[in-house]
């Protein structure tokens, strides 16, 4: 299965949660592979640390920019999952990514000026559609905040309704610190032991449960 983490608005934590959707799956015996097709190679050097610090299963990464369409299409051929780190722009890989993967995850955080990049980026994914008609396109929102007295999660949720191409997950991914101090040591939140961590390895859980049920 091939899972495309992208949209066009920088900053939401694509690369966070593509991770953590990886090592969610590899912990729980797939293969799975990670291609960072983003410049900034933020996913890449994350690996780098996994590596040197030995953390266990051990996850294969591959890098990729231009036109991926190909490459993933064949790694899908060799391992159960195929997670793509895509860059949070319009852009070349994240196009062509869209017209082999079987789902994508738009990743969003809970603001207005966030969820407006879906605009324009319907109109991406009709394109998508003409090449890729089984594609299927669901929204994330990432790194909303703790306070409980806060409203724009819920605002923002009942204005995802106006895009009916991009079906909003239930699962909902918090900021908390959990999620850097685990990419800091090549690692997902629920490789981490721990109370500190206990919030963010339950949204993680119930993420992969939802998407992969």
């Amino acid at each position: 299965m091939i899972t495309l983490f992208g949209g066009t608005k920088g900053g939401a934590g694509k690369t966070t949660a593509a991770i953590n959707v990886a090592t969610s799956l590899a912990a729980n015996g797939a293969s799975v592979v990670l291609v960072d097709a983003d410049k900034q190679r933020s996913a890449a050097k994350w690996h780098a640390r996994r590596v040197d610090a030995g953390h266990e299963p051990a996850m294969t990464l591959v890098e990729k920019q231009g036109n991926v369409h190909a490459m993933v299409t064949d790694l899908n051929k060799h391992y159960d999952h195929v997670v793509v780190d895509a860059a949070g722009d319009d852009n070349q890989e994240m196009r062509t990514a869209m017209t082999a993967a079987d789902l994508m995850i738009v990743v969003l955080r809970p603001s207005q000026l966030d969820v407006e990049t879906l605009e324009e980026f319907t109109d991406v994914i009709d394109t998508a559609h003409d090449f890729n008609p089984e594609l299927r396109v669901r929204s994330l929102l990432n790194q909303a905040p703790t306070n409980h007295n806060e409203t724009e999660t819920v605002d923002v949720t009942e204005f995802l309704v106006d895009y009916p191409q991009v079906r909003p997950l239930e699962t909902v991914l918090y900021l908390r610190k959990a999620y850097r101090d685990s990419l800091a040591d090549g690692r997902g939140v629920l490789e981490v032991p721990g109370p500190s961590g206990k919030k963010a390895r339950n949204e993680i859980q119930e993420l992969v449960a939802e998407v992969y049920a």
